[in-house]
């Protein structure tokens, strides 16, 4: 099998960001972007998806982190695109339930080319720390933009921001890594009846 490995570079006024993705990994990351909870969120698709993940960010924090959450998924999601190459073989679609404690959500995903989110979350608090919760809304809208991806996440109970969204990276993690994965049944067909996704 090739390896599924993506390099992706995106420099504008507002951010600099190099990544580098290894689809079939071993769940190590290296992450830098001076934004310590999201930096904790990607470190749970990493360990739980087992991908390899480096990103280094820098971005104008100084006005607010928007612009580097929202490029740090669009990024994400041009790395996926790009390992995931034709998509011969993959299963598609993927789906997880992860509970922490009190909490439980839901992520379904289709790597069908066609982009969307269906995001229902509500969390307690505007902030994790310093971290605006709500900026993570525009981390997946990048990355279905990119990814080519419809993806609904459902945060369906909890009371705690940290664990929602704790909650809600594994499950993206534990589904990615779903839909992913080589079907050994159609390791030569691209997994849609248009033979083209």
């Amino acid at each position: 099998m090739k390896k599924r490995i993506a390099k992706i570079e995106r420099k504008t006024k507002e951010t600099q960001i190099n990544a580098q993705l290894n689809l079939d990994g071993s769940g190590e990351s290296s992450l830098s972007a001076d934004l310590p909870f999201l930096e904790h969120m990607l470190e749970q698709v990493a360990r739980h998806g087992m991908f390899d993940i480096q990103l280094k960010a820098k971005g104008d924090l100084e006005i607010d982190a928007h612009h580097t959450v929202e490029d740090i998924g669009i990024v994400f999601g041009q790395a996926i695109e790009s390992a995931l190459g034709d998509k011969v073989g993959i299963n598609r679609f993927g789906s997880a339930y992860v509970p922490l404690d009190e909490s439980l959500s839901r992520v379904v995903l289709d790597f069908s080319g066609r982009p969307g989110l269906e995001y229902n979350v509500s969390f307690p608090r505007s902030h994790v720390g310093d971290f605006d919760i709500d900026l993570l809304q525009e981390f997946f809208q990048g990355f279905v933009n990119h990814a080519k991806a419809t993806i609904h996440i459902d945060n369906i109970r909890g009371g705690n921001a940290h664990h929602i969204a704790e909650t809600i990276f594994k499950a993206f993690a534990k589904a990615l890594k779903m839909a992913v994965s080589m079907d050994s049944n159609q390791s030569d067909k691209v997994p849609s009846t248009k033979e083209l996704i």
